[in-house]
C-alpha cells in the first residue's frame, strides 16, 4: 500500500489518529485502573492476533522457542496482546500507582539498590525491556527520591507525542528523545551526575551484533559505552505482571561490568551481559514481552 503524501499524513491522518488516541485515553482514565486493564486486555487479545503484524510475533517466537508447538506459540501471542492492551489501558493511571505501598498493587523487591545509587554521588543507569508494564520501572526510582531521565522514541505524530508526555508526567525527570539532539542531552545528564532509564531491547538498524536467543541482534552499545566512560553503575530492573493490574517490580544489584582496558571489547562483553539478562526475563514470562519488533538479523 503506498504511503500517504507527507502533508496529507500530517494534516489529515495525524489529527484523526490523535483524536482516536485521546478518546481511548479519556475512556481508560474514567474507568478504575482494574476495569481499564481488564478492558484493555480483552481488546488486545481479541483483536491483536488478527492484525497482520502479529505474524511477526509468531515468526520470532517460533525461532526463539523451536521446541514449542503451534498451539503454544499461539497462546503466547494471545498473552502478548493481552499484556500490551493492559499496558496501554493502565497508562492514564500511572500517577495512582505507589510501588512502595505495602498494601498496594506492586510488590517491590530491591528498593535498597535505588538507595545505593541515590547516595553514591555518581551518575547511574537503569535498564529494562518491554516486558510486563515497563512504565512502572521508572516509578521504582522516582518514588524513592531518585529522579530519572528517560531515553525514549518520540512519536511521529506530535499530537500523540503530547499525550505520551502527559501520561509520563507522573515520573520525575526529563524525557530524552533518541537521535542526535537527544544524545547531547543524554551526555549532559550523565556529566551532571543524573540517572538514566533506558529500554534496550528494541530493534536497531545499526549498533553492534550481540547474541540474543542464540542469534545475533543489532544492539545499541550506548549503555555500556557510557557506563564505562563515566564509571556509572548499571542496574537491571523489570516488572512482572502477576494478575490483572498487579505487579512485581524487581530492582537488581548493579552488574559487575567487564573492564579489561580494551574499550571496544568491553562494550561488546557488557552488552552481551545485558542481552543475557533480558533473555532470561523473556524466557521466564514470554507472554509478557513485546515480540513485534523485527529484532533479529535473519
Amino acid at each position: 500500500m503506498p504511503k500517504l503524501p507527507k502533508p496529507l499524513n500530517r494534516y489529515l491522518f495525524h489529527p484523526l489518529e490523535a483524536a482516536a488516541a485521546l478518546v481511548v485515553y479519556s475512556l481508560m482514565r474514567v474507568l478504575s485502573i482494574d476495569m481499564a486493564s481488564a478492558l484493555g486486555g480483552w481488546l488486545g487479545r481479541t483483536v491483536g492476533p488478527h492484525i497482520p503484524i502479529s505474524a511477526r510475533a509468531v515468526k520470532n517466537l517460533s525461532a526463539a522457542f523451536p521446541e514449542k508447538s503451534p498451539a503454544e506459540i499461539a497462546g503466547i501471542v494471545r498473552g502478548m496482546w493481552d499484556n500490551l492492551g493492559r499496558v496501554a489501558a493502565e497508562y492514564p493511571h500511572l500517577s495512582e500507582i505507589n510501588v512502595y505501598d505495602p498494601d498496594g498493587r506492586v510488590e517491590t523487591i530491591g528498593g535498597e539498590n535505588v538507595d545505593l545509587l541515590r547516595e553514591d554521588d555518581k551518575a547511574g543507569v537503569f535498564f529494562s525491556g518491554h516486558i510486563g508494564n515497563w512504565e512502572i520501572v521508572s516509578l521504582g526510582a522516582t518514588q524513592r527520591g531518585l529522579p530519572l531521565d528517560r531515553v525514549y522514541r518520540e512519536a511521529n505524530n506530535r499530537l500523540v507525542e503530547w499525550l505520551y508526555q502527559h501520561g509520563r508526567a507522573a515520573v520525575e525527570g526529563a524525557l530524552i528523545p533518541k537521535g542526535p539532539a537527544g544524545a547531547r542531552l543524554l551526555l549532559k545528564s550523565l556529566k551532571g551526575g543524573n540517572h538514566l532509564g533506558m529500554l534496550v531491547d528494541q530493534k536497531m538498524n545499526d549498533g553492534i551484533p550481540v547474541a540474543f536467543f542464540g542469534r545475533d541482534v543489532m544492539t545499541a552499545p550506548a549503555l555500556a559505552d557510557l557506563a564505562l566512560r563515566y564509571d556509572c553503575p548499571v542496574v537491571p530492573a523489570r516488572v512482572t505482571r502477576l494478575k490483572g493490574a498487579h505487579f512485581r517490580l524487581t530492582i537488581y544489584p548493579p552488574l559487575e561490568l567487564v573492564r579489561t582496558g580494551d574499550h571496544q571489547a568491553d562494550v561488546a562483553a557488557n552488552m552481551a551481559q545485558v542481552n543475557a539478562v533480558i533473555e532470561q526475563w523473556v524466557r521466564d514470562t514470554p507472554e509478557q514481552w513485546l515480540w513485534l519488533h523485527n529484532r533479529w538479523l535473519d
